[in-house]
């Protein structure tokens, strides 16, 4: 039913957790296949791989590359992008399942589909920019790569997919995929929040919203991950 196309750079620490997360759709059927496209890690994550029983592919570094040479080898009609330190929450894959019948039986118009997003800490902040997030994807329909996304695979490649972007690729696809044509699952998607923690919340939130203004105003991508860090 899906490939889930998962992006890697010394993703040691979290990609067990996000693998193992995704068992019980791979045991109702949802999930098909597993591809892991590695940036060039040195640490376990190539074995982490392999005992997985994922497809392990090479890439250039970037998420954008990374991705995009995911989507090109996946073999399902249905593409599922997950980061690999993003968790998703038991019931995902009866939700994703039911949302795809719903489109193939014509209920649903053909669309993408995001999850509400959650970090993996506790405190008055990992909640208050869960609802930052919350009102960013109801108000702009502006989901971020760690809230994953779920594409048939001809809409996909009809808007040209993920363009080799070293940042800002997952705005840049949902850009084209059009708001109109998103939508937002109830199961939430629970993401690392080691960034957050390292450089203090305030100082990362005020960074991510400093490059999507820049990205906005055609700032080129280089200069963004020199900012983004």
């Amino acid at each position: 039913m899906i490939s889930v196309v998962l992006p890697t750079l010394n993703a040691e620490r979290t990609l067990t957790r996000t693998l193992a997360a995704l068992v019980p759709g791979t045991v109702e059927g949802v999930v098909r296949e597993v591809i892991i496209v590695d940036g060039g890690s040195d640490d376990a994550t190539a074995e982490i791989a392999d005992l997985s029983g994922a497809d392990f592919l090479i890439s250039s570094q970037g998420r954008g590359a990374q991705l995009a040479k995911g989507g090109a080898s996946a073999r399902s009609e249905w593409l599922l992008f997950l980061h690999a330190d993003t968790v998703l929450s038991p019931g995902w894959d009866q939700e994703v399942a039911t949302f795809i019948n719903r489109v193939e039986s014509g209920d649903l118009p053909l669309c993408a589909a995001a999850f509400r997003f959650a970090l993996n800490d506790f405190g008055v902040m990992p909640r208050l920019l869960e609802m930052i997030v919350s009102l960013r994807c109801a108000i702009l329909r502006l989901p971020y790569g760690d809230q994953g996304l779920l594409i048939h695979r001809q809409h996909y490649r009809r808007i040209g997919g993920f363009r080799p972007l070293p940042l800002m690729e997952d705005v840049d696809l949902v850009r084209r995929i059009g708001w109109r044509n998103l939508t937002f699952f109830r199961t939430v998607a629970v993401t690392s929040a080691a960034r957050y923690k390292e450089e203090g919340y305030l100082r990362r939130v005020l960074r991510n919203l400093t490059c999507l203004s820049l990205y906005f105003l055609r700032v080129p991508p280089k200069t963004l991950v020199r900012i983004y860090g």
